[in-house]
């Protein structure tokens, strides 16, 4: 038996756990009691987050569909036909027809080398991740008001809060690590005020939970506000010395009376007040937030609106304070960090900034685009008009992820090819005309970064299955194929090259990561990386900003037809769209099948009893489930996991987005409930 330290590969928490191997085989795993993301704790995923790994379902072999079935190929076929026809596709109709799609679950160095790809080889800013479904309007949202699109604080910091609020964040189940802590938190004497649809955990142990109406969080926030400033409990000191724009800021939140308030979000006022006035005497105050309010189509307003709240009572740049989203896959935020966005370059630097494009152009040795590329949301809707031609898609599954999964199959069948890269058959790759099998987090070298910017090492413990490789080589193999060299003899030499390019991870080597990694920005090989972003009210902008915001209701809004207010999450044994959980035989045991949250009073009155069958239906389609009947959601409100590929809650979601971030709006859409 030999033990490999490594970091899980689910939620972005970043717990360190060493695999157990024996036989070659990966039979278990111990968590790191040293390392600071987690100190010996795991949650249920990953203590059985090696289960799948040794699947009979994985991929081993690239596949080439011939005649509309997938045969065996060679890694050498399966190459030539990849560069041929992204070659052929380019020639035909130019650089901005093709895109990749890198991946929140691979590794920075493969993240690099995707947008590499895609940037100094296709000619294209065409290149994204899933950030896009879940995350980009924190980036978004905390550039504009910070100057930097990241949690401020760490995870040690949490338990020493005075306070904690926690808004369209259910940790116990989505980030239970993170949970633990604000468990501590609260047995040092923590308030903690919770913003939430549904009475989760978290709620239940919150000294106020406002239950407001999902897509109506502007609303509360501002109310938060207006309270606190009408009662002279801001923090004039620190908008003085630290922000631009308060009176801009007053001037909106003047609307926002908590009885205006609590007619748009269903929380009594005088909850509101209560609320207002604990907040506002809580210092240092964490502000935690997950995809409750980011997965809106005013998803980076929500983000800006709590940035908002922070500054107005000076709760950043200072230990157990800040904005602090918690990232919901292992490495979403290394993956930003790496530049599989389509309008920067590793280190969130502009591509349209022509002094920062130059020396990209020097680094690489080609010219470069300086027009932003699309969106993931957008390449699928540039594929559906015919203007995207090919993908590239790298370890993710948007026919079980994205909204309105009609519309993407729609797209998907419209393009000329489409590559994905994966470590099991999904829905999205029964479309792809080659399938290249990749490497599980066990199977590879390389780092993740962590929700706190902690950059950590992964380590190979057992050799590729089959004839699957690591993403970064089969990155490298068709850029070789296309003309441009990409030759590492090693994985640290590509995290070398990110260093001398972005700023924020100047002082990153392999080597520096070996104890407990680094958090960035950490600018130089002598700095020790940054526990917690603007101290002292320095922002990376200058000064922090405010965003005077109004309240916009959902794209869709409930009618006589559709009476309910649909909204979906993650639950705690199962993750994203189940391709590794749902290959857990200890985790599918627990819930192995989808179901809707109803409110006890609306299924009596529909007739539904608990764990009956019943039909959810929106306008794009339905699903036969079982009910939950509970106490834990809010009337009028039904709530389903998106876990379950023979049950997708993405049929039923609506493909608006939000206008900045193009973040679709999982969280709200009007639906129905039926009796089977």
């Amino acid at each position: 038996m030999k033990l490999v330290l490594t970091a899980c590969p689910y939620c972005g928490t970043g717990c360190n756990l060493y695999l157990k191997v024996a036989d070659k085989r990966v039979v278990g795993v111990i968590p790191s009691v040293s390392r600071s993301a987690n100190r010996g704790h795991l949650c249920v995923k990953g203590w059985n987050a090696w289960e799948f790994i040794h699947h009979s379902d994985r991929l081993k072999s690239p596949l080439i569909k011939i005649r509309g079935k997938f045969k065996e190929a060679g890694w050498d076929d399966a190459l030539d036909i990849v560069a041929r026809n992204f070659k052929k596709i380019k020639k035909k109709y130019g650089p901005d027809s093709l895109g990749i799609w890198g991946s929140a679950r691979c590794t920075n160095e493969m993240n690099y080398l995707a947008q590499k790809l895609a940037r100094a080889v296709f000619g294209t800013n065409n290149v994204d991740h899933c950030a896009r479904t879940c995350h980009s309007p924190t980036v978004a949202g905390l550039v504009r008001s910070f100057g930097s699109g990241a949690m401020t604080n760490s995870y040690d910091e949490i338990p020493q809060a005075a306070g904690i609020f926690a808004i369209g964040s259910n940790a116990p189940e989505a980030h239970p690590i993170i949970w633990w802590r604000i468990r501590t938190a609260k047995d040092n004497g923590a308030k903690i005020i919770v913003a939430d649809p549904r009475k989760t955990k978290l709620a239940e142990i919150a000294d106020i939970h406002l239950q407001h109406y999902p897509g109506t969080d502007i609303a509360l926030l501002n109310a938060l506000m207006h309270v606190i400033v009408k009662a002279d409990l801001h923090d004039k000191s620190f908008i003085a010395r630290c922000s631009l724009d308060f009176e801009k800021l007053t001037r909106v939140i003047e609307k926002y009376t908590p009885e205006y308030a609590e007619s748009i979000t269903g929380v009594p006022a005088g909850l509101i007040k209560e609320a207002a006035f604990l907040y506002a005497g809580l210092k240092p105050l964490s502000n935690i937030y997950t995809l409750g309010i980011t997965e809106h189509t005013t998803g980076t307003e929500n983000v800006m609106s709590v940035a908002n709240l922070a500054i107005l009572t000076g709760n950043v740049g200072k230990r157990s304070s800040g904005v602090n989203p918690l990232r919901g896959q292992n490495n979403v935020q290394g993956a930003c960090d790496m530049a599989a966005l389509p309008d920067v370059y590793p280190g969130y630097q502009r591509v349209d900034n022509d002094e920062i494009r130059r020396k990209f152009e020097a680094a690489w040795g080609v010219p470069l685009s300086p027009n932003p590329g699309l969106t993931v949301t957008d390449m699928i809707i540039q594929a559906s008009a015919g203007k995207i031609k090919a993908l590239y898609i790298i370890g993710e599954d948007p026919m079980r992820s994205d909204p309105n999964i009609n519309h993407v199959k729609k797209a998907l069948e419209n393009l000329e090819f489409l590559v994905v890269q994966e470590i099991f058959m999904n829905k999205t790759a029964e479309f792809a005309d080659v399938i290249l099998p990749g490497a599980s987090f066990a199977e590879k070298d390389g780092t993740f970064t962590n929700s706190e910017r902690r950059i950590q090492r992964i380590r190979k413990a057992i050799g590729p299955l089959g004839k699957a490789r690591p993403d970064w080589k089969i990155v490298c193999d068709i850029s070789n194929r296309l003309g441009y060299a990409m030759k590492y003899k090693n994985i640290s030499e590509i995290m070398d090259e990110v260093a001398s390019l972005a700023p924020i991870y100047g002082g990153v080597s392999f080597e520096r990561l070996e104890e407990d990694g680094l958090q960035w920005p950490c600018p130089d090989k002598e700095h020790p990386g940054t526990k917690y972003l603007h101290e002292n009210g320095k922002f990376t902008c200058g000064l922090a900003k405010f965003h005077a915001i109004k309240h916009r209701p959902p794209a869709e809004e409930c009618d006589s037809e559709y009476p309910f207010i649909l909204t979906t999450g993650r639950m705690l044994f199962h993750y994203n769209v189940g391709t590794m959980t749902r290959r857990t035989p200890a985790l599918n045991r627990e819930y192995p099948d989808n179901f809707v949250q109803i409110n006890f009073n609306d299924a009596a009155r529909l007739g539904i009893t608990n764990n009956a069958a019943c039909r959810v239906a929106t306008r794009r389609g339905g699903l036969k489930v079982r009910a939950d009947v509970t106490d834990k959601i809010k009337e009028g409100v039904i709530w389903m996991p998106f876990h379950f590929t023979e049950a997708p809650a993405n049929l039923l979601t609506k493909d608006a987005f939000c206008p900045i971030a193009r973040t679709g709006e999982y969280k709200a859409c009007a639906a129905r409930v039926e009796k089977c």
